[in-house]
This record gives structure tokens, C-alpha cells and sequence, in this order.
């Protein structure tokens, strides 16, 4: 699977692999339809196409934040969704991307929260305990992949220690809900509907990290810091220690000001709907708009922030 992934990659940037192209109608790369980057996704193309002349764009199903990093810093998409620590590893040209990638933030948008399930009765207690285990990392090309693969390095360990599958949402919450895998990894906001929809149904545990872990993790990966969930923030699933990680919404570094100034103006000004439909937006203000301080906001994204303060 590493092998795949590595010439999945080469082919997005290459241009090996097909995409639309965005000279007429604009693209936004979002994420599984059961995650949070799908909706949210659609949400914004929805208002930026009402409240942007002459600009018509699309949400895309993509396998999630390193597709649409190197799809962004291909020309292949004009935005795209992504969490913070992949898009650090892609402006600084960190694996699993083989070089620099041309990337700029718009804005942090909300915290993405590290999720490693096990049905609530398995003797799977810590992380350690996942050795040998079958275990989904998520889907190649995804951040949920880049941030598990990560977090076990931090640690000590890599995939190989595990019987590593690489599933998507909707494939890790059905192999585990059917015991086909003893535990999966989904990372998302807190309340993300996989985990919420999946929690209905099974009963299961989110593993928590110890004090050590976590300060192993944040400093490995300093986009990642703890979180502490509370008990019964899913159903009927115990409190836990996690870390959490900034999710952004990211451009080319050289779209156009002009362009970008527009709709991060639109976002913002429109904030109110798109919390109607996703909650987590919440924290997408203007105050957190620089949370991932490593990538430089894009010129029209600063232009707006100079503009409102």
C-alpha cells in the first residue's frame, strides 16, 4: 500500500491522472460524502457562487487533505479542504509529498479531532495494544492516513508493526461495526458523522492517549495539541484524551489576490449560514484565521484580514 500511495501521488502530480479543469467552473476538493469536508465544501461553493460574479464552482469527492494539497499546487482545483499538519508537510516539501508544494491558507477553520476506535468490549486499551491488530488507517491520499501513520511514528511505532488496512470513513465504520477490523482511525471534527452515525448503532471506545503520548505527539508534529473530549460527546462513548489538529482551507499560493480576497470577504460575511449546516464552524472567525502559523496566508486572505482590523 505504501507503493500505492507513493504512485498515486506521482500520478496527481504528474498530471497523469485526469481531473476537470476549473478555466469555466471552479472546484473545491472536499472529502468522503460522510465526513465533514463534503458538506462544508458544498456549502461554500454554494455561496460563493451566489454572491460572486460570474463564478460558478463545485464541491469534489477526494480522498481528502494530500490529494487536495497537491491538486491545489497542481492548478487541478482552485480550493480545497485540508488539515494543518498535511498542509505544513506540503508547503515544506515533508513526505509523503517529494517536494515544496505551492500552498497558501485562506483560513483555519476548525479543530479536526484524532479518533482510534475499538468496539467498546475489545481488550484494546491503549495504543500499544494495537500491535499485530487489524487496524484501518484510513484511505491512501487522506489526512486521517498522514495523521495515523504520524501519530505511531511519534510513538514509536509504523504500520508495519499493525495488520494496516487503508479504508475511508464509510469502509473503517462498517469493517469494524462487522468485525472485519479490531480497530480504525477517523480523523475528524468532534461530532463528525461517521463516528456520530457509527456510534448509533455499536457500541465503542475512542482510545485515550496518555498524558506522555500526547507530548510525544505535539512534539513530533506541533500542529498536533491535546484535546480533551468529554464523556457522552457521541453516544454512549466514554471521556478521552486525544490530540487535535487545525483543519484549513487552503489555495495556490499564486491564485489570484483579487480572486481569493473575494471569497474570503464571502465567507466571512455569510459565516452565519455556513454554521447553519456544519456547527464546528463555530470556530471559524476571524480572530482564528492565522491558527496554522507555519503557512503563510494567501495575499488575498491578508488582504482581508488587514482590511476588517
Amino acid at each position: 500500500m505504501k507503493n500505492l500511495s507513493k504512485k498515486v501521488i506521482a500520478a496527481f502530480i504528474s498530471g497523469a491522472v485526469s481531473f476537470s479543469a476549473f478555466a469555466d467552473n471552479f472546484t473545491i476538493g472536499t472529502g468522503s460524502q460522510s465526513g465533514t469536508y463534503y458538506p462544508l465544501g458544498g456549502t461554500l461553493a454554494k455561496i460563493w457562487g451566489e454572491t460572486i460574479p460570474d463564478f460558478n464552482m463545485r464541491a469534489e469527492v477526494t480522498a481528502g487533505s494530500v490529494e487536495n494539497s497537491i491538486k491545489v499546487a497542481t492548478n487541478k482545483q482552485l480550493a480545497g479542504i485540508a488539515m494543518g499538519s498535511v498542509v505544513q508537510k506540503a508547503h515544506d516539501g515533508k513526505k509523503p509529498f517529494p517536494m515544496k508544494m505551492d500552498v497558501a491558507v485562506v483560513s483555519a477553520l476548525y479543530p479536526n479531532v484524532v479518533h482510534f476506535m475499538v468496539p467498546a468490549d475489545s481488550d484494546i486499551k491503549s495504543i500499544s495494544d494495537l500491535k499485530g491488530k487489524k487496524v484501518s488507517l484510513g484511505a491512501p491520499g487522506s489526512g486521517t492516513r498522514t495523521s495515523a501513520i504520524g501519530i505511531l511514528g511519534a510513538l514509536g511505532m509504523s504500520e508495519d508493526d499493525l495488520k494496516a488496512q487503508s479504508l475511508n470513513y464509510t469502509a473503517t465504520t462498517s469493517a469494524l461495526a462487522n468485525g472485519q477490523i479490531d480497530a480504525g482511525v477517523i480523523v475528524g471534527s468532534l461530532g463528525v458523522g461517521a463516528v456520530t452515525e457509527l456510534t448509533l448503532t455499536r457500541d465503542i471506545r475512542v482510545l485515550s492517549f496518555s498524558a506522555d503520548e500526547l507530548a510525544k505527539i505535539s512534539e513530533a508534529m506541533p500542529s498536533f495539541q491535546a484535546l480533551e473530549v468529554p464523556a457522552n460527546s457521541y453516544n454512549n462513548v466514554p471521556a478521552f484524551n486525544t490530540p487535535a489538529v487545525w483543519n484549513v482551507l487552503v489555495v495556490n499560493k499564486n491564485a489570484d489576490t483579487e480572486l481569493v480576497y473575494n471569497m474570503t470577504k464571502s465567507m466571512f460575511e455569510n459565516i452565519d449560514q455556513v454554521r447553519q449546516s456544519i456547527k464546528v464552524t463555530s470556530y471559524t472567525t476571524v480572530d482564528n484565521m492565522q491558527m496554522l502559523g507555519g503557512v503563510p496566508l494567501h495575499a488575498g486572505a491578508q488582504k482581508y484580514l488587514d482590511e476588517v482590523k
